[in-house]
């Protein structure tokens, strides 16, 4: 984190220590800086982004027409938004965990879906996102498309 605060204007967003897999997370309204602050990172660390893990997606599964008590459960679990009865719910789990988000961020963009929670810390992350059918039609092959373009090294199964 301090090199990343030191190198450009990013501000932290959150920082979890972590044996294997912590995450550090940096906001600012310009990508540029943000980009900056991970590349020096890595600098500093002498290592470059190819070397990162390529995201192993474990599961994915979508589950259609919500029933009532369904949702009450997931929603009082959650960090993020409500899932209404009747809405069709997918839960996406990656390894390493930190691709979690990035899963998340490309779901928001591709389709009108609820982030329910997403928990990016660890060796397995999950998503979960909620909304119409015909939303989490579209978000479901955003999310899975944006973890298979990544490159990196092969996980040891």
């Amino acid at each position: 984190m301090d090199i990343a605060l030191k190198s450009t204007d990013v501000t932290p967003g959150m920082q979890i220590v972590e044996r294997n897999f912590g995450m550090l997370e940096v906001h600012s309204d310009s990508q540029a800086d943000v980009r900056q602050a991970g590349q020096a990172i890595l600098d500093t660390l002498e290592l470059s982004e190819d070397q990162r893990l390529k995201p192993r997606i474990i599961s994915d599964q979508v589950v259609r027409h919500l029933d009532d008590h369904q949702c009450m459960l997931i929603n009082r679990m959650r960090h993020g938004n409500l899932i209404l009865a009747g809405q069709t719910l997918f839960v996406l789990e990656v390894e390493p965990a930190g691709y979690a988000a990035l899963a998340a961020n490309e779901a928001e963009k591709a389709a009108d879906i609820n982030i329910l929670e997403v928990r990016a810390v660890g060796a397995f992350g999950r998503v979960y996102i909620g909304g119409e059918e015909k939303d989490v039609e579209v978000a479901r092959p955003a999310a899975i498309a944006a973890l298979e373009a990544i490159n990196g090294r092969a996980q040891k199964k």
